[in-house]
């Protein structure tokens, strides 16, 4: 953060103005003022460093229905019946959002009703909310769990699940001699909480984390009665869904959590995250989170903290760093990368085979 200009000392005169101090570098009131402005200036700077360039635009309330109720546990032989109720659910959302006049949303409800999709989970209420998994989660050794940042919903849904896409093809299209069977893994997109608009107050606190973070433990413990005992499960943290990871870390049951793209996590360092998980961090080269300035302080006593702390690819936090090459902020999934192929090996526990930064 640029220094505000130093204030030099002046010569004394007695035509200093009505009230003026020959000296205002010795001015504590001038000084109470710089103090201020630090403080006011330090979340617009924040704001600016984390945020995307684009804001998405805001919407009028689309009419959905509530979300579908299972009267069943979920376990891998309730698996089937779960995906028909939530993508009826979706068909429903899509016909009362086309009656709406909303066809974007319509088309995006529709799409996730579809036959061949597997939803864990669907809300087509405000800006939605959606877990689908892609692969045999029944029958899979090995999961992965994507978290998403900011400005992720229904609408923008189609490029998380992009994400999540090739990932699965990265684990299932390998190499002959290291093939992974399909049936062996599943990968998750959980947009399960309501994400901050990349241009919000929201985006530069843990506040949306806190509340996300809880049901992101539940999931996590449900997923656990419905895919195979001893399943190798990874969650992959991106960006702002870092902060999410990291305030759900403790007593979470997985594995390996990977953070990339990541502003911070609110914690100090990897052990203050209390998880027994694996801690892995990447950030590319061409990724301007980077620039975010990894500080956490207080807002003049309104009990907000703003700021995520750490960085958590320096050696200070303690994970293991592993190499994403020249990946931008959005580039870490992109099919023949550096990042998406360690992500392969991690999500795969081939710990060993991952490339280290």
């Amino acid at each position: 953060m640029a220094a505000l200009p130093a204030t030099h000392p002046q010569p004394t005169t007695a035509n200093a103005p009505h009230g003026g101090h020959p000296h205002p570098h010795r001015n504590p009131h001038r000084h109470a003022l710089r103090r201020a402005l630090l403080r006011l200036l330090l979340p617009a700077l924040l704001t600016a460093a984390i945020v995307l360039p684009l804001a998405g635009a805001a919407r009028p309330t689309v009419p959905a229905p509530p979300p579908a109720t299972l009267t069943t546990p979920l376990t891998p032989a309730t698996l089937p019946a779960a995906y028909e109720a939530h993508r009826r659910n979706a068909a429903e959302a899509a016909r009362m959002a086309d009656a709406h006049g909303d066809t974007h949303r319509a088309a995006a409800d529709r799409a996730l009703a579809a036959t061949s999709r597997r939803l864990l989970a669907f809300d087509g209420r405000g800006n939605g909310q959606v877990t689908e998994v892609l692969g045999d989660l029944a029958h899979a050794r090995h999961i992965a769990v994507l978290v998403p940042g900011s400005d992720t919903t229904l609408d923008t849904y189609p490029r998380f699940h992009r994400a999540a896409a090739s990932l699965y093809a990265a684990l299932t299209h390998r190499p002959t001699g290291s093939r992974t069977p399909k049936d062996t893994v599943a990968v998750i997109a959980w947009l399960g909480y309501e994400t901050p608009a990349t241009v919000s107050t929201t985006v530069t606190t843990t506040t949306r984390a806190d509340e996300a973070a809880p049901r992101l433990g539940a999931f996590v413990r449900d997923l656990r009665t419905a895919a195979p005992a001893g399943a190798h499960l990874t969650l992959l943290c991106h960006s702002y869904g870092s902060v999410v990871c990291g305030r759900a870390a403790p007593g979470l049951a997985a594995d390996d959590i990977a953070l990339i793209g990541s502003p911070g996590t609110g914690a100090g360092s990897a052990t203050a995250l209390h998880t027994r998980a694996r801690v892995w961090a990447a950030r590319g080269t061409a990724d301007w989170v980077a620039h975010v300035p990894h500080v956490r302080t207080g807002l003049f006593g309104t009990g907000v903290t703003v700021g995520f702390g750490t960085d958590p690819v320096s050696v200070a936090f303690g994970a293991r760093v592993f190499d994403a090459a020249d990946a931008g902020h959005s580039g870490y999934f992109t099919p023949g990368s550096a990042s998406l192929a360690n992500l392969a090996r991690i999500t795969l526990g081939e710990t060993s085979e991952v490339t280290r930064a």
